[in-house]
């Protein structure tokens, strides 16, 4: 079992938490492609740890690389591998080329929002807060991680190659206006370990 909640559930803005509050209630403010329904969150299944385990694979092949261990997929409403994308440091040594922010990239112009809404992101760590405002952006439903900001922080201390800003997710999606459902840290140990010697 991970921990979940949707953003909107811990906004200090009213209309958000109005918005959780119908939510919960069986209403949803996000505009849904016809035929589809919006991602709430729900416990981690086992396509969810099937899929999370997929991303501590691409972390350890953005490594390979020569990159940092951090892997992300997105998957549509049926559970279905929409994009794969790793750590794109190197070769241009772009700071900004998170796993997470290439893929709410890439996934912004491919997919229109209200299909990203039903989609949901698995990452091997949580999203910073510049890839949480990506993913926010793009609207994306529903984040999957693995390995918290906050353990993040201690694996890699002072690291001059990441500097863990210590900032949770569900902060950066709770200051905004749509309903993302977040669930994680899960099966953190295995995504701890795939760290391992990299800092």
């Amino acid at each position: 079992m991970c921990d979940k909640t949707t953003a909107e559930q811990t906004s200090t803005n009213p209309a958000a938490r109005d918005r959780a509050a119908a939510s919960e209630s069986g209403a949803t403010h996000v505009i849904a492609a016809p035929n589809t329904q919006p991602v709430t969150g729900s416990p981690l299944t086992e396509a969810d740890a099937r899929h999370l385990r997929q991303t501590f694979d691409i972390a350890r092949r953005a490594r390979t690389h020569g990159n940092m261990p951090f892997g992300a997929l997105l998957t549509g409403p049926e559970g279905e591998v929409l994009i794969e994308m790793e750590n794109g440091y190197f070769p241009d040594l772009d700071a900004t080329a998170h796993a997470e922010r290439l893929l709410a990239t890439e996934a912004s112009k491919r997919y229109r929002e209200p299909f990203l809404a039903t989609c949901t992101m698995y990452s091997s760590a949580e999203p910073c807060a510049m890839c949480a405002g990506a993913i926010y952006w793009t609207g994306i439903g529903r984040v999957v991680y693995g390995l918290s900001e906050h353990a993040l922080k201690t694996l890699t201390g002072d690291h001059p190659d990441n500097p863990t800003m210590d900032l949770p997710s569900r902060t950066v999606f709770a200051a905004g206006q749509k309903p993302i459902a977040v669930e994680g840290p899960c099966l953190e140990e295995e995504a701890r370990a795939v760290h391992q010697g990299a800092w």
